[in-house]
């Protein structure tokens, strides 16, 4: 028999997260977990500002995520995506994004995702979501956030 399957995703969880070990982390960790279940090789990065982020170019799948504070995407990750290299080696990459955030999630899709996604043209956008303080360490939104980007993932590689 043929072993037909692909090879293993290679994802990097870019993220910003002002508090060391806080609801942040713990999700992204959980993510993690969530696509290493899938055969997926995954590592993560705490964003800055003026990084140099040609290392991005080794991954298959950019996941960034960050809290939202005062209203705006944690200023790390914003700033990487204005201020460094990072826009220039996300191009043509498949990412995935979420926010922490405590506002209600049709307020923060209007304002917040779209921070993000005015600096990613050129790139896919395989899944998006905004966990809730009460969501940040439900196993089985974190599994459905995964299965999602995974899926979709997946269908770009047979397109």
């Amino acid at each position: 028999m043929t072993n037909t399957a692909s090879k293993p995703m290679k994802a990097l969880i870019l993220f910003d997260s002002k508090t060391s070990g806080g609801s942040t982390e713990q999700l992204i960790d959980a993510i993690g977990r969530e696509l290493a279940a899938t055969g997926a090789y995954v590592e993560k990065a705490k964003c800055k500002s003026l990084g140099d982020y040609s290392f991005v170019e080794e991954f298959d799948v950019i996941i960034m995520g960050a809290p939202i504070y005062y209203l705006m995407v944690s200023s790390e990750l914003l700033g990487a995506l204005l201020q460094s290299n990072l826009k220039k080696f996300l191009q043509g990459k498949k990412v995935g994004l979420f926010l922490t955030c405590g506002s209600p999630e049709l307020m923060a899709n209007l304002l917040y995702l779209p921070q993000l996604k005015l600096n990613l043209a050129g790139t896919t956008t395989l899944a998006e979501k905004i966990f809730a303080p009460n969501q940040t360490s439900d196993p089985l939104i974190i599994k459905n956030y995964v299965t999602e980007l995974v899926a979709a993932y997946r269908k770009t590689e047979t397109e």
